[in-house]
């Protein structure tokens, strides 16, 4: 069996509070609500963007179908005001001033139609248009809220480093010149349950575990020398005696 001077061992334990609170504080640090919080902004955020980026996609297809629906309005426009100019100097074969006037109706048509199609595309210009805007407004007013949140992360996160670092140091105070022995096991049994090495012995029962020992275990116990290091038959970790209330 191990052993440590007594009072090596009731340090221990300072050690093991040191070690809790400070796996505490960094449950806190990882599992803040600020993070959640920016994590479900963000996803909105991404969404947005996506929409922005694919109305932005559609504004320049319909812009295009703009600029080909002007172009085509303007050729029958041109072709028309030409036709007019002929048809108003009166040069030409009765047959073809005849034409020419035929043609005009035909355009006239042809451009009322066109402009029709005109009209349509620039609404769905107008409607996509504001579409991206909207995503856009919506996007900015959320990364604009998630600086804002991570300032205040950054702000919480700097407190607990800070509570950290104390509890750091307080740690290795409490540390300082325990037995060797005794710290290589405390490590070992603390890695493998979560954080907790060493726990006090009051009144028969493991604090670690909370669990009351059976007589036998707990008369063997007692019986072990002061600077014996003796574990729970429960859970395995240190039992710290002499710490009863």
């Amino acid at each position: 069996m191990p052993t440590a001077p007594a009072a090596d061992q009731k340090r221990l334990l300072a050690v093991q509070d040191a070690d809790i609170r400070a796996q505490q504080a960094r449950h806190r640090r990882d599992h803040h609500p600020l993070i959640s919080q920016i994590d479900e902004l963000m996803g909105r955020a991404l969404d947005l963007d996506d929409e922005r980026i694919a109305r932005g996609t559609e504004v320049s297809d319909i812009q295009r179908e703009v600029t080909k629906a002007e172009d085509d309005v303007q050729a029958v426009r041109s072709r028309a005001e030409r036709d007019n100019k002929r048809l108003e100097s009166g040069q030409g074969s009765a047959k073809d001033l005849q034409a020419l006037q035929s043609e005009l109706e035909v355009l006239t048509r042809r451009q009322d139609a066109l402009e029709e199609v005109e009209m349509e595309i620039m609404q769905r210009l107008e409607d996509a248009q504001k579409a991206q805007a909207d995503a856009t407004s919506q996007y900015d007013a959320i990364m604009k809220q998630v600086e804002e949140l991570r300032a205040l992360q950054r702000a919480a996160f700097s407190e607990i480093e800070a509570e950290l670092v104390t509890i750091e140091a307080e740690r290795d105070k409490a540390a300082e010149g325990l037995d060797e022995t005794m710290m290589a096991l405390y490590e070992k049994i603390s890695a493998q349950y979560g954080g907790i090495g060493a726990a006090a012995f009051i009144r028969g029962a493991c604090q670690g575990c909370n669990m009351n020992l059976n007589a036998g275990d707990v008369a063997r116990i007692n019986a072990a020398e002061s600077n014996a290091i003796v574990r729970c038959e429960e859970c395995g970790r240190i039992l710290v005696r002499g710490t009863d209330a």
